[in-house]
């Protein structure tokens, strides 16, 4: 049944990453693109929580600390589909993107420590707006193009050690790497030319996130659940081109460029400040879990940069995360749905995105996104298991001359837990 599962999962997996697009929000055209949650599934169908959590057979991308409590090497592989409507004052349209969202790897070194280190994306590119311009009799006079893809993603290796009885301490390592390409389209009636601006970006980067868990044990088996994570201030570095140049179009794909208007080398730097991340959970082992994530950062600082525009603006970030799961009887022989994990949760975040929709001088409005999520964890063979997750949220709001985002993700992962380095015995 295993070697099933793992079959059809595998196929999966080629047909997403074969016809993938990362993104379609409009969102991700602001700066380097609409940033990913750190999480894997299982976190992502209780509403991202688990700063505080963790145990032995699951990764914990929230905080490093938490590797200290694996004890079976774990491989996990997660992938997401996301169907997404988009609303304004005038409409609405919808489209469906996927992803593979990480592919990664933990174990444990000896009987205190761990370890994880993998794959995955960081932020994402892939847009199309188009804007008209109208006479008094409602003909289009004038049409430009906004489109862009592309985006970041990072290697990470995490470490996490218990320096004394139920308390942790772990280190994570990244590298971000990437390549944007972002355009500006625009065509006037009765002209020859059109013109186009095209800036290709390659981002690169490093970043270090530092973490702490503390377990203490209350009366009936209940335990307290306190944890911390930090990701220290970084910096990436954006270099590139920007050209703007006149050109013909003679149908919907294919351009011939003429002059070139203007052109620039791009050299800037993305300061990321201090994140912060705090959380609490009560729970018993192998039963049931509530737990409470809160999040924070200052405004992104972007220095000598032409990503920066007068329609938008970074402030300050914060999330607000509350979820859990319940399981049954993790040992039951005579119902399988008795083992299963069921997970929940829901989440509010201000994402540090100030949008001008107006063109008024200074009237900025806040982006705000909320999300409810649901999950199921199905136990297969020796320990592993193949967890569900769906989620449905909104970003945006259409006031303002903004946009609205309505989506439902589809969240699936595999994890495949191991035994490493077992002694041999003889009888």
């Amino acid at each position: 049944m295993l070697k099933r599962i793992l079959h059809l999962f595998i196929i999966f997996i080629s047909i997403t990453v074969s016809a993938q697009r990362t993104n379609s929000s409009p969102y991700s055209f602001f700066g380097i693109g609409q940033q990913y949650s750190s999480q894997v599934v299982e976190q992502a169908s209780m509403g991202g929580i688990g700063v505080a959590f963790s145990d032995a057979y699951h990764l914990n991308f929230l905080n490093p600390a938490a590797n200290a409590a694996l004890r079976f090497a774990t491989y996990t592989v997660g992938v997401n589909v996301n169907d997404l409507t988009i609303k304004d004052f005038s409409g609405s349209q919808r489209s469906t993107s996927s992803t593979l969202s990480y592919i990664n790897i933990g174990f444990p070194v000896g009987k205190k420590a761990g370890v994880s280190f993998g794959l995955k994306p960081n932020t994402s590119v892939g847009y199309s707006l188009l804007n008209a311009v109208t006479d008094s009799n409602g003909d289009a006079i004038e049409a430009t193009r906004f489109y862009g893809s592309g985006g970041t993603n990072k290697i990470y290796g995490a470490y996490g050690v218990s320096i004394f009885k139920n308390f942790k301490v772990g280190l994570e390592a990244e590298y971000v790497f990437g390549k944007t390409e972002n355009n500006i389209l625009s065509q006037r009636l009765d002209t020859q030319f059109g013109t186009k601006n095209n800036e290709v970006t390659t981002i690169r980067g490093t970043g270090i996130k530092l973490g702490v868990q503390y377990q203490k044990e209350l009366k009936n088996k209940l335990k307290l659940n306190l944890g911390a994570a930090f990701k220290l201030e970084n910096s990436l570095s954006t270099s590139g081109t920007e050209n703007l140049y006149s050109l013909a179009i003679a149908s919907s794909t294919v351009e011939i460029p003429k002059d070139t208007l203007y052109s620039a080398a791009i050299d800037s730097e993305i300061i990321n400040p201090l994140k912060t991340s705090l959380g609490v959970g009560l729970g018993k082992d192998n039963k049931w879990y509530l737990g409470l994530n809160y999040e924070f950062q200052d405004a992104l600082n972007l220095q000598g940069s032409i990503l920066t525009n007068s329609s938008y603006k970074y402030t300050n970030s914060s999330k607000v995360a509350v979820g859990g799961f319940y399981l049954p009887k993790d040992n039951s022989i005579s119902s399988y749905w008795q083992k299963v994990t069921y997970r929940a949760g829901f989440r509010i975040e201000n994402i540090g995105l100030l949008v001008n929709g107006t063109g008024n001088i200074g009237d900025f409005t806040e982006i705000k996104d909320f999300g409810i999520s649901f999950g199921l964890g199905l136990p297969l063979k020796d320990l592993s298991n193949l967890n569900l997750g769906v989620e449905y949220g909104q970003k945006g709001a259409t006031t303002n001359n903004l946009i609205q985002e309505n989506y439902f993700n589809f969240k699936l992962s595999l994890s495949l837990n191991d035994v490493w380095f077992r002694k041999r015995r003889i009888d």
